[in-house]
């Protein structure tokens, strides 16, 4: 061995493997793919999950260069709701954080998943349970593939729904089909959710990628301003009379009136041309 050269170091442990982030987060084309990351969970929404996904959420939706938002998950499930190894800890420590998680992390994400200003799809790769399932009656449009469905898991473990899933799914399949689905937990097959207004369409795994994209791709070159200002309105008049529900949408009207999309469209309109959209 000259002097220049080292003896090889013992083998020593090797240094852990870093952690996979919880919820990824893509930008492209304007559309912001979000992803629960815990497939080996079955992306169930531990503390870290669940304050990753609403920062995230907060971000995207605060992004004016994003113009669609997807939610999706890896692995064979979208998210089965709540960690309940987690929350079986924290229920035999009595942590405080057992139930405000409530009002701190589900609430906010659902609101931002109905209310943000532009529009959001769930691509729903697997089941969808609990609070999993609220995610995605939130969004928009919901495609799911034909191996996925749907569990409202909650009154299984003698606990009352959350994530707005009693005001979302009421609205989708009607409150008496609501009740049932919810007092008697069962998965409710893709077809079936067809069927019952839960999802927008079904599609083989080989296929959810491309259909979601082209939807988001179509979605992210609309008229942004108008798709988060129907929104608003069809939340609004959810719950308030016809007459409030008329000045709500005139008051939207005149939002998306003075927009430069609105100006555009009708440029193009008399031009014969196809237009193009800004989201402003």
């Amino acid at each position: 061995m000259t002097e220049h050269e080292t003896a090889p170091r013992a083998p020593g442990p090797r240094p852990p493997e870093p952690t996979p982030p919880a919820v990824l987060l893509d930008l492209t084309d304007r559309v912001a793919t979000v992803t629960l990351n815990r497939p080996e969970a079955m992306n169930a929404l531990d503390l870290t999950t669940k304050e990753v996904l609403l920062a995230t959420l907060l971000r995207v939706a605060e992004d004016p260069a994003v113009r669609c938002v997807v939610l999706t998950g890896t692995g064979r499930a979208f998210c089965v709701g709540q960690d309940l190894r987690e929350h079986v800890d924290l229920l035999a420590n009595q942590n405080e954080s057992l139930w405000s998680t409530v009002p701190k992390h589900y609430n906010p994400i659902v609101e931002l998943l109905s209310t943000m200003n532009k529009p959001v799809i769930a691509a729903i790769n697997g089941v969808a349970a609990g609070a999993g399932a609220s995610f995605a009656f939130a969004a928009d449009l919901r495609i799911i593939v034909d191996t996925g469905g749907f569990n409202l898991a909650f009154a299984g473990i003698a606990l009352s729904c959350d994530s707005g899933a009693s005001w979302t799914l009421p609205r989708l399949i009607g409150t008496a089909k609501a009740k049932e689905l919810m007092m008697f937990p069962r998965t409710v097959p893709a077809n079936e959710a067809l069927e019952l207004g839960m999802v927008n369409r079904v599609v083989s795994a080989e296929q959810l990628p491309f259909v979601v994209d082209e939807l988001a791709r179509t979605l992210a070159t609309g008229p942004t301003l108008a798709y988060g200002s129907i929104r608003r309105s069809v939340a609004f008049s959810a719950g308030h009379p016809l007459s409030e529900s008329l000045a709500q949408e005139a008051d939207q009207m005149t939002l998306t009136g003075g927009s430069q999309d609105h100006a555009a469209a009708v440029a193009a309109f008399l031009a014969k041309e196809t237009p193009t959209f800004h989201g402003r």
